[in-house]
């Protein structure tokens, strides 16, 4: 059984929002409805999360991906469609019982932590433990271990108003990791870290799932870091999902010009693993006695490939566990994945040549989406917040949606306008 499953969810904010969702699976443009003061912030959008799997939503601002989480935990009432967990329809429970899953085997992180300002740090950290009912030798005991593996040991008694921005963040985080929930839901979580404790932190993510398999479901605008974490990734456009896959799928498949522009930048060599790379079923590599060169496992990323390549004289012979010849790498494959010419015998989209292009076109969609923000999104997140504030699932209504198919595998990357409706985002 999945974990974490969305069916078909929809997100509409303004007039008449059953009317808008009906027009909207009958073809109805997104930029139609906003002209009418509606705002279709997440349309169609169905995936399933497998138990122990790091789900990221990638997108950027306006996509619809941090309502979109909010309606994994109820904090959004789905205009349509359903969000199961472990299969139970959370969008089925009542107020009472969703405050009860939310509160034992959820956990949410936003982007800007909430600290109490009359607790310190370790009294921060066991607050959900706290809501739970822990006894306090032991929630503290399980705080403190939460905010060392968050690089806060030392600072257990120290006020929030004491701490950066950064290590606020990091409280937060322990916080949620503390309370040991079965869903971690994380909205651009390490997004106002310094770099380099950006990427410790997502170092220390990816050791804690080593250990713990949680399932956590991760919202970023940053590709590189979606591509990092990820099991598999949903990027969003406009509200819809776009494409839906692994990080080599996006990188050497991607699904339209849109999603081509956002791996330009993107360092291949740190995605790509041997077993995308290697000529298959190609005969193992004649490697002298003297050789030092050794076969390397499937996972093996291209960039450690390179090394080994640069110093072997003839093509890295690619094996599985049991000694198994899997295929060949040879220098000249290496160059041509990494000029982005092809994966296999799979010819992969040359964006080089249209880089310029897809680059200006993504520009364009960024600014655009940053200007409507000023004056297209504020009725939404009016709706959004207050919502929240009276009880983070107040049933407004669901339109029964049926459509065929798994709701994101057959989403249609549709070619909206530049200016898109602005995500409606709420406060933590």
């Amino acid at each position: 059984m999945s974990r974490l499953q969305a069916d078909h969810l929809y997100k509409v904010f303004g007039r008449r929002p059953d009317e808008a969702v009906r027009r909207l699976v009958d073809g109805a443009d997104r930029e139609e409805l906003r002209a009418e003061g509606t705002t279709a912030a997440v349309v169609d959008a169905g995936f399933v999360v497998e138990p122990g799997q790091i789900f990221v939503v990638m997108g950027l601002s306006g996509s619809g991906k941090s309502t979109l989480l909010r309606m994994l935990n109820g904090l959004l009432e789905p205009t349509a469609g359903r969000v199961l967990f472990d299969g139970d329809d959370l969008t089925a429970l009542s107020p009472r019982d969703l405050r009860a899953v939310r509160s034992r085997r959820i956990s949410m992180v936003f982007q800007h932590f909430a600290l109490f300002p009359h607790r310190n740090v370790l009294e921060n950290a066991a607050y959900g433990l706290e809501v739970q009912g822990v006894p306090r030798a032991e929630r503290e005991t399980r705080a403190a271990e939460a905010l060392a593996l968050c690089g806060l040991a030392g600072w257990e008694k120290s006020w929030p108003d004491e701490l950066s921005g950064g290590m606020q963040q990091r409280v937060g985080l322990a916080r949620a990791l503390a309370t040991d929930a079965d869903l971690l839901l994380m909205d651009e979580s390490f997004s106002a870290l310094d770099p380099l404790i950006r990427r410790d932190m997502q170092d220390q993510l990816l050791v804690l799932q080593k250990q713990l398999k949680k399932t956590i479901v991760f919202i970023t605008h940053d590709l590189n870091e979606a591509m990092r974490l990820g099991d598999r990734i949903a990027v969003m456009r406009d509200g819809r999902i776009v494409q839906l896959g692994t990080a080599e799928d996006i990188l050497v498949r991607p699904a339209d010009d849109y999603v081509a522009s956002f791996i330009q930048d993107v360092d291949r060599s740190r995605v790509l693993t041997a077993s995308a790379v290697m000529a298959a079923g190609a005969p193992a590599a004649d490697c002298p006695e003297d050789c030092s060169c050794r076969p390397v496992g499937p996972d093996t990323l291209v960039a450690d490939l390179c090394a080994i390549a640069a110093g072997a004289p003839h093509p890295v012979t690619v094996e599985d566990t049991d000694g198994t010849v899997l295929g060949v790498v040879s220098p000249e494959r290496l160059l041509g994945v990494m000029g982005g010419l092809g994966t296999h015998d799979t010819a992969v989209k040359d964006v080089t040549t249209k880089g310029v292009e897809d680059r200006r076109a993504a520009t364009k969609d960024l600014g655009a989406e940053d200007a409507s923000t000023q004056d297209s999104g504020a009725q939404g997140s009016d709706t959004e917040n207050a919502g929240i504030e009276k009880s983070g699932a107040q049933t407004s209504g669901r339109t029964s949606v049926t459509k065929g198919g798994d709701g994101a595998e057959n989403a249609s990357a549709k070619n909206a306008s530049a200016k898109n409706g602005r995500e409606v985002t709420a406060g933590a």
